[in-house]
């Protein structure tokens, strides 16, 4: 199991790497993830919703994502709430203090997921959740040593040296930890290092007496690396092209954000100069701009009232651009979003922004759906995949955006306004293939996009950082823990 000593320390990354270095020698290794706190979210084969990061390393295992990989998965809607997911499926809403008394619950789930798992592949690499060491949560732990102890799993511990404190941050954590937990620990990764090794070794050499736990390998900081992230808007923009010929697109960083990882390959492609915008930010000029998914879309979209982006927008489609909604942003393009039941928040309802002619009701059912199909308006092939608890219904849906296939069936989704400046579709990872990616940049006024294939990018960068891990990481060490 790899925990880490803060969040972002490089858990999700250090587990895909591990599994992709196992699954090129062969090993039949599954990743798993007991408890996710995360909006970017899979949908699996099973039909049933992951976090993100345990789809890309199933990707790493060249397994397709399953529900048993991350079996209880939760998504904040608000500050102190979240939606709970168990196997794949929503059980409801719950408050932070009702969660906790619900875990020895969610614990079983757990344990039955780690179970199948251990009894279908010879090794299973497991992703802990923010800190073992945080000891208000320690009670009932299902995400960290709580799991571990129960599963009787050894634990690596990583810390991200970029952060600075990199050895307060072990030995603090490995401190706060009882005893038995310290014993679980069997040695440490050091993440994103960069500059003379040799400056270092003092410290590691250090750490090793102190501890008297190994480091297993310092890793490097990859630069321009890029891995679906788990949650967080990555730190780092991957690139800075501010060439007239590129199309300029920006997304608004909604408070309930969800699917961001929906523009990584815009944020990567060539011809794009992509940007987040923060509310209270700056609203730059654009030749598209994207509302995003969202968690609790009623609340977003107000945000996006309070902050001037109605005006702005509205601006943007007088002066020519053009405007994507997907799934949350889709909903709020329409008349009217109706949530009676109070599934994302108060129950009511609130007038959405008009430029479709539609309206929503939020329903207790979540959809979820991988989709394939082709664009409306072009000949180019996509794939995808539906999350929402939403119906949207409508004049606007006569002229679809989409044609997508059920069980063999087209159907129509989403819609495009009769003036060809609207758009708005259920569907996340429409530019993650090429074909679609390609016109939906013609369609937001790029004229020759140039074929860029993400899918390509995203096995290279896994095997990059498996090339850094087989260097730099003492499998020796690691041979009693990890399998061969």
């Amino acid at each position: 199991m790899i925990q880490g000593t803060t969040s972002d320390a490089g858990k999700s990354t250090l587990v895909a790497g591990i599994c992709r270095v196992l699954y090129r020698r062969g090993v039949r290794v599954t990743p798993f993830k007991p408890q996710n706190m995360a909006l970017n979210s899979a949908v699996t084969e099973d039909g049933g919703e992951i976090g993100r990061a345990q789809a890309v390393q199933a990707q790493a295992c060249g397994l397709a994502p399953h529900t048993d990989m991350n079996p209880v998965l939760l998504k904040p809607n608000s500050d102190t709430g979240c939606q709970v997911i168990i196997h794949g499926k929503v059980i409801g809403n719950q408050e932070a203090s009702a969660y906790h008394d619900y875990k020895k619950t969610a614990m079983e789930a757990v344990m039955v997921s780690w179970q199948r798992l251990g009894e279908q592949y010879d090794g299973v690499i497991v992703e802990g959740a923010g800190s073992p060491a945080e000891i208000n949560l320690r009670e009932g732990d299902i995400a960290n040593m709580g799991f571990a102890e129960a599963a009787d799993c050894p634990v690596i511990l990583i810390a991200d040296i970029d952060r600075g404190g990199v050895f307060a941050h072990l030995v603090g954590t490995l401190a706060l930890l009882s005893e038995s937990e310290q014993s679980r620990v069997v040695g440490f990764v050091i993440n994103r290092f960069r500059g003379d090794i040799a400056l270092l070794e003092s410290g590691l050499e250090w750490l090793e007496q102190e501890t008297g736990k190994p480091v297993f390998g310092v890793l490097p900081y990859l630069h321009n690396f890029h891995l679906e992230a788990e949650d967080a808007i990555a730190r780092d923009h991957i690139k800075t092209n501010t060439d007239a010929q590129l199309l300029k697109v920006i997304v608004p960083v909604l408070p309930h954000i969800s699917n961001h990882t929906d523009f990584d390959a815009l944020r990567l492609h060539p011809n794009v100069d992509f940007q987040f915008v923060k509310l209270g930010d700056y609203i730059p000029k654009a030749d598209l701009i994207i509302l995003p998914g969202s968690k609790n879309v009623r609340a977003d979209m107000q945000h996006l009232k309070d902050f001037e982006w109605e005006r702005a927008l509205t601006r943007h489609l007088r002066y020519g651009g053009k405007l994507l909604g997907i799934c949350g942003g889709f909903q709020m393009l329409g008349n009217a979003i109706h949530d009676p039941s109070g599934i994302e928040g108060p129950a009511g309802t609130c007038q959405a922004f008009g430029w479709l002619l539609m309206e929503t009701l939020i329903e207790k059912q979540k959809q979820l759906k991988q989709v394939t199909g082709k664009l409306s308006f072009s000949d180019a092939n996509m794939t995808g995949y539906e999350i929402h608890m939403g119906v949207s219904n409508g004049e606007a849906l006569k002229q679809p955006a989409l044609w997508v296939h059920d069980n063999g069936t087209p159907r129509a989704e989403g819609a495009i306004s009769f003036d060809n400046q609207v758009a708005g579709t259920y569907v996340h990872g429409l530019f993650d293939d090429a074909e679609s990616c390609a016109a939906w940049l013609q369609w937001g006024g790029l004229e020759t996009p140039e074929v860029f294939d993400y899918e390509q990018v995203k096995e290279n960068e896994l095997n990059r950082l498996a090339d850094s891990l087989e260097t730099l990481l003492d499998w020796d060490k690691l041979a009693e823990y990890v399998p061969a």
